[in-house]
């Protein structure tokens, strides 16, 4: 494995996987943990987690190959943007408790963890910065480090749903959240103007 290879895959992994620890999207499995199988549960959100990731590096790659590489820095440039917006969004709503469905209103928990997950996750700020980073370091290294970040974040989910139950709320972390969001993003704006800023993070971008 090159150092290149590595130093992105790490720090896809942390990224992907710090967000999502303060994502609505893991209240919503902490809950539906709390009164479901956990293992079915895990299994169920992984799934999702695989998919949703597979379906952000494709939109990644696709507007990568539309663009051309001389364009990149305008993905990037644009993402950026989007995040910085979205921590404004997220700032003047906080989320509330996620609604999640009642065990008796599904027949297997896996598939209900899917649904659920699923359905959160589409266009949610996690897609969002694996769709970026593609522009970063290629589609591979984000769909391995995003789903194993996002796996091992949704195994962390289900632990503390069976443990602690649904007492923990969203508003909570939701302003971490913000100044997460808004260093990222402001950040991944400048490295869409000026790549130079950051030499050690121009892995797989070109390639």
């Amino acid at each position: 494995m090159s150092a290149g290879f590595a130093t992105g895959f790490v720090l896809v992994f942390l990224v992907i996987g710090g967000l999502e620890i303060f994502d609505r999207t893991s209240f919503a499995l902490i809950a539906y943990a709390s009164r479901a199988h956990a293992v079915a549960s895990w299994a169920g959100a992984a799934i999702a987690f695989v998919a949703t990731t597979a379906l952000a590096v494709s939109v990644g790659a696709a507007l990568i190959s539309a663009l051309g590489s001389s364009r990149i820095g305008l993905v990037r440039v644009a993402g950026g943007v989007f995040l910085l917006g979205y921590a404004a969004w997220v700032y003047f709503h906080p989320e509330d408790d996620a609604a999640v469905p009642r065990r008796d209103e599904v027949r297997s928990a896996l598939l209900a963890a899917f649904a659920t997950i699923f359905l959160l996750e589409l266009g949610d700020d996690t897609m969002i910065f694996e769709i970026i980073f593609v522009a970063n370091w290629g589609w591979l290294i984000v769909f391995l480090a995003g789903s194993l970040a996002l796996a091992t974040v949704a195994a962390w989910n289900v632990f503390l749903g069976r443990t602690l139950g649904s007492r923990i709320s969203p508003r909570l972390l939701n302003r971490i959240v913000v100044v997460v969001l808004t260093i990222v993003g402001a950040l991944t704006i400048l490295y869409g103007l000026d790549p130079s800023a950051f030499p050690t993070l121009g892995l797989a971008a070109t390639a």
